[in-house]
């Protein structure tokens, strides 16, 4: 995998966003340019896992771009064709909700459907508390969808929080590597 230009957008499961960090600088590492997205919560809000300043401080080093954090910042890159690949990880059950149902007012929903625009891969790398409950409709959806990858996800904590999946983000790159082949990484459930 190397030169092509991929976008990493976080969205709020703030518990998880120092695994998929990472993994981004994992990538980062790769011969790739990355394109920084963050929701308006991720870019705005200080939680008990760090401070937003902090995170994106790191983003920005790791990337050496600044982060698109707005509706209108995400919208072109659909029309200029700024990606070949576009990863959300962490992707909350409320982003995965708007993806399924084609909602854009986020700037990391309005990057995802400016990308699917142009018949590229979308990678998704979920993380919700109600993945086996509300948010499990759309699961389904995005399964099915077209240009729609999952990083093999399961649950994290099936007595504590029984409906519950997070995905394996050490799968991250590999994920990648087979949506640009145009191919689920499997198995997709993970024990």
């Amino acid at each position: 995998m190397h030169n092509i230009t991929l976008g990493y957008a976080f969205c709020g499961s703030f518990c998880t966003i120092s695994q998929s960090l990472k993994e981004l600088e994992e990538l980062s590492r790769l011969d790739i340019r990355i394109i920084p997205i963050m929701s308006q919560t991720v870019f705005g809000t200080d939680t008990r896992f760090g401070s937003a300043e902090a995170l994106k401080e790191k983003v920005v080093s790791l990337c050496g771009g600044e982060i698109i954090h707005t509706v209108p910042g995400a919208e072109p890159i659909g029309p200029r064709k700024l990606l070949d690949i576009l990863v959300v990880s962490p992707c909350t059950g409320n982003t995965l909700a708007k993806i399924a149902l084609g909602i854009t007012d986020t700037p990391v929903t309005m990057a995802v459907k400016a990308h699917l625009r142009n018949d590229r891969p979308v990678v998704l790398g979920i993380a919700t508390n109600d993945a086996l409950g509300a948010s499990a409709k759309n699961i389904g959806l995005l399964q099915n969808a077209k240009n729609i990858y999952f990083i093999p996800y399961g649950q994290d904590d099936a007595l504590g929080k029984p409906a519950s999946l997070v995905c394996d983000f050490k799968k991250t790159r590999q994920t990648v590597e087979s949506a640009l082949s145009g191919k689920q990484l499997q198995p997709l459930l993970i024990a």
